[in-house]
């Protein structure tokens, strides 16, 4: 019986692929790392936004300051508690799969993206492992100042950073899947 995981990436599978793991982010709200920079600055915004946005209407000020601060206020709440739920939401509708041929990653809010990563060609492969066993692991290097885009859920983010398996039970064993594919892959004798 398969999987609702496994009926996700079915579809993605070539003819005579093996599907060797499948999992899913851990699901529910988190916090990452960068939450440690991105909380206090959310309030920030939002707080003055909303405390402009009163100001505006308490003086009675124009009608153009009224709408002006609108859009602030919103960006703010979103920051503040939106991106959270987006984050969970985003997570999941991810999808990832080892084959014997590649990794797959599909995911998508508004429609389905597929990521499809050689496993003869894989970029570095860099296991961030937690005492829980749980970890990521990256595919690629991520450019400077990345980590502040991670788990932001800002439109977009995803596209700075390298395709991941994040937020995985049992990091180190799907990283093992991923190293004895890639050997199975190489000619014998290198």
């Amino acid at each position: 019986m398969q999987s609702a995981i496994e009926r996700e990436l079915r579809p993605e599978l070539n003819v005579g692929e093996k599907l060797l793991w499948s999992g899913q982010p851990r699901g529910g709200l988190r916090l990452r790392p960068a939450d440690a920079m991105l909380i206090p600055f959310s309030l920030m915004w939002g707080g003055f936004a909303i405390f402009w946005e009163l100001s505006v209407f308490r003086t009675n000020a124009p009608f153009f300051f009224r709408l002006w601060g609108i859009p602030f206020v919103l960006v703010g709440v979103y920051l503040i508690v939106g991106r959270f739920f987006a984050d969970a939401r985003q997570r999941a509708r991810s999808y990832y799969g080892v084959t014997n041929e590649r990794v797959l990653i599909v995911s998508g809010l508004f429609q389905r993206q597929v990521k499809s990563l050689a496993l003869r060609s894989l970029p570095e492969v860099t296991l961030n492992e937690r005492g829980d066993r749980s970890g990521s692991i990256t595919f690629g290097s991520a450019p400077p100042m990345a980590g502040w885009l991670a788990g932001s859920s800002w439109p977009g983010a995803g596209k700075q950073l390298p395709p991941s398996f994040e937020m995985i039970e049992n990091a180190r064993q799907v990283y093992g899947h991923i190293q004895t594919a890639q050997r199975a892959l190489q000619p014998v004798g290198t």
